[in-house]
């Protein structure tokens, strides 16, 4: 396969992943940030997510199963998460991770619960989708993610 018919499957990608709501402009204005010098940015920075993240998940559900539910905790790790989650543009990871909160505030254990497990959920789909992104963007080669503007 040509590199240009793999960069246009790329970019089809991404536009494809910003369309479907996985991804905001949060993730476009990362990879404007990727140049020649570190042509490896974004995926670093999703890798540092997702390896922090487990770490939070793992808090979390620890928090949840652990005796008597504290709502502030569990805002507070939540508030990380999706602080983490909005800064690489992973918008239904933040959209799950906002209602969590919500369900948080208004003491409610089972909307918790039940919020929780759709958060890991979009958190692993998303994972699987940028490992095929960024497999296939090395493919491409080192412009194949930066730089590109979809709009």
């Amino acid at each position: 396969m040509d590199r240009n018919h793999l960069k246009r499957q790329v970019d089809f990608m991404k536009r494809s992943l910003l369309d479907q709501g996985y991804l905001d402009e949060q993730f476009i204005q990362l990879e404007e940030l990727q140049d020649d010098d570190n042509p490896n940015f974004v995926e670093e920075i999703v890798t540092l997510f997702f390896n922090d993240s487990a770490r939070l998940l793992q808090n979390i559900e620890q928090a949840l199963v652990s005796g008597p539910i504290d709502f502030t905790r569990l805002d507070n790790y939540m508030h990380q998460f999706k602080g983490s989650s909005s800064s690489i543009g992973a918008k239904r990871v933040k959209n799950e991770c906002t209602r969590f909160k919500e369900y948080c505030t208004a003491g409610n254990a089972e909307g918790c619960f039940r919020t929780f497990v759709q958060v890991k959920q979009e958190h692993a789909i998303l994972r699987t989708k940028l490992e095929t992104y960024f497999q296939l963007a090395r493919q491409a080669g080192p412009s194949g993610t930066s730089g590109g503007q979809v709009r």
